[in-house]
């Protein structure tokens, strides 16, 4: 791993761990579920970075194997900052509680933490099906 790399919260710090072999996947899935994720968002009216509308739309790609779509999530802002640089309209976006995500936007997706980073990780949407239904 990346020397360069220095956890700013407790998400990426377990992240961080669970990619070295010192923490479970499942302390890392503990940890999601009661963190905050930063999701980039495309509005045509930013202030400052922030939303002003509730019809935003989040960042998603396709995946290439599945053609499946897969939602783009960051441990924080400013991790995002070099990748949304090549998706004009997603500079601004929204922190929110990962359950918050899961509970609006439902777990037919993928997602993508960090992407782009080396250390971020991608759920499938089997996956999150799971978790959500571990959480009910």
């Amino acid at each position: 791993m990346s020397q360069d790399f220095q956890p700013g919260n407790d998400l990426e710090r377990v992240l961080l761990d669970t990619q070295e072999g010192r923490a479970t996947p499942q302390q890392f899935i503990d940890t999601l579920m009661a963190s905050e994720v930063f999701m980039p968002v495309y509005e045509k009216h930013q202030i400052g970075g922030f939303v002003t509308s509730h019809k935003a739309q989040p960042l998603t790609l396709q995946d290439e194997d599945s053609g499946s779509e897969v939602l783009v999530l960051f441990t924080g802002p400013e991790r995002a900052k070099a990748f949304v640089r090549d998706y004009p309209g997603y500079e601004g976006g929204l922190v929110a509680e990962f359950t918050w995500v899961l509970e609006r936007l439902g777990v037919g997706f993928g997602i993508s933490l960090n992407p782009g980073l080396e250390v971020g990780i991608d759920l499938e949407a089997q996956t999150l099906q799971q978790i959500a239904a571990a959480k009910n």
